[in-house]
């Protein structure tokens, strides 16, 4: 499976973006997708999770209410919607795509949110 993340870019604090990420090749064995980030300086979190099969959706503490993470399954891509930006959301989005066995990485696509 290969990943191909879109959408970031620089917004200010109460704006909204929409990130996306498409998923060719073997697709069929993928059985979630999610987001995380990484902000300067530290580690990778988790942001967004989405089941392709049933849709349910799980988010972290600091994004509920603000993201929304959805799945066209027909063209293979996840969203994320991302409202009420804040400037601790800036941060470098990668999609991730959970198989079985392992999870595959995409190039993360960067969000700046200035106030």
């Amino acid at each position: 499976v290969q990943l191909q993340a879109s959408g970031g870019g620089l917004v200010q604090a109460g704006d909204s973006l929409r990130l996306s990420c498409a998923a060719s090749g073997r697709t069929f064995v993928t059985v979630a997708m999610g987001w995380y980030r990484q902000a300067p300086g530290k580690e990778r979190v988790f942001v967004a999770r989405i089941n392709r099969n049933d849709g349910n959706t799980w988010y972290a503490d600091s994004v509920k209410g603000r993201f929304t993470i959805s799945v066209d399954n027909d063209k293979n891509t996840v969203y994320l919607q991302m409202n009420s930006l804040k400037p601790e959301d800036t941060a470098v989005y990668y999609c991730a795509a959970d198989g079985m066995t392992s999870t595959t990485w995409g190039k993360g696509t960067l969000v700046t949110v200035s106030s």
